[in-house]
């Protein structure tokens, strides 16, 4: 099978802390993976951080996380795009696993089961939620790297320019042109929101958004709510 041909996209905004780590993991697996970083405004160190480990960097010219994959979907030179968050970690097998998904029949696009860092019960309740809704439904949202052809994602238009509810908007799209499949083995992502907040009130958050998009709640609104 010859090696995939990957383009690892990432948002940042003040990622310092976490994107170094990121940045390493990528490397380590797959020198030959174009590592993307397109920065939204940070006032901390990531811009700096990130070049010094050599991804490149492109700034947004406009804040905005649909905004900014979009352009690094735009500037990305492979023929297949992972939008990956800041603070998530993909498995060491990753590239193979992106090629074996999308070759698998009629299937548009793919991601990852996800795995919250933590020990805690409750957020061993949310993963399988969260798992069963993207295997069952073929929903999975953006902390669990989504991948796709770039073909195929220029075709559809990209991320709806959302401030929020962009990689749902995105998913429900792709779902009319075929498959959603998730891979064998999961991301690893940061507990940091639910940690912020709390389990249960960031669920409610979330479960409220969701709500809202569909009764057109305006997506300037549902920001708020999410912040």
């Amino acid at each position: 099978m010859e090696a995939i041909n990957l383009s690892v996209i990432i948002p940042v905004l003040n990622e310092a802390e976490t994107i170094a780590q990121t940045i390493t993991q990528l490397q380590a697996v797959a020198e030959t993976v174009e590592i993307i970083i397109v920065d939204g405004g940070s006032g901390d160190q990531t811009v700096a951080i990130a070049q010094d480990r050599g991804a490149k960097v492109l700034l947004s010219p406009e804040p905005g996380r649909a905004m900014q994959m979009n352009t690094g979907a735009k500037y990305a030179t492979a023929d297949t795009l992972l939008f990956l968050h800041a603070d998530t970690q993909l498995p060491q097998d990753y590239p193979s696993l992106v090629q074996q998904t999308l070759l698998q029949p009629h299937t548009i696009a793919g991601a990852f089961p996800l795995q919250i860092n933590s020990q805690r019960w409750s957020l061993r309740v949310i993963e399988k939620a969260v798992n069963a809704r993207s295997r069952f439904l073929e929903m999975p949202y953006g902390d669990q790297a989504i991948f796709l052809k770039k073909e195929t994602f220029h075709q559809i238009g990209g991320f709806p320019n959302l401030p929020i509810m962009e990689d749902f908007q995105l998913i429900r799209t792709l779902k009319q042109y075929g498959k959603i499949r998730l891979t064998t083995t999961p991301v690893v992502t940061s507990p940091r929101r639910w940690e912020k907040l709390g389990v249960l009130k960031t669920t409610l958050i979330n479960q409220m958004i969701i709500i809202g998009y569909f009764c057109g709640v305006s997506p300037m609104r549902l920001r708020q709510w999410y912040r």
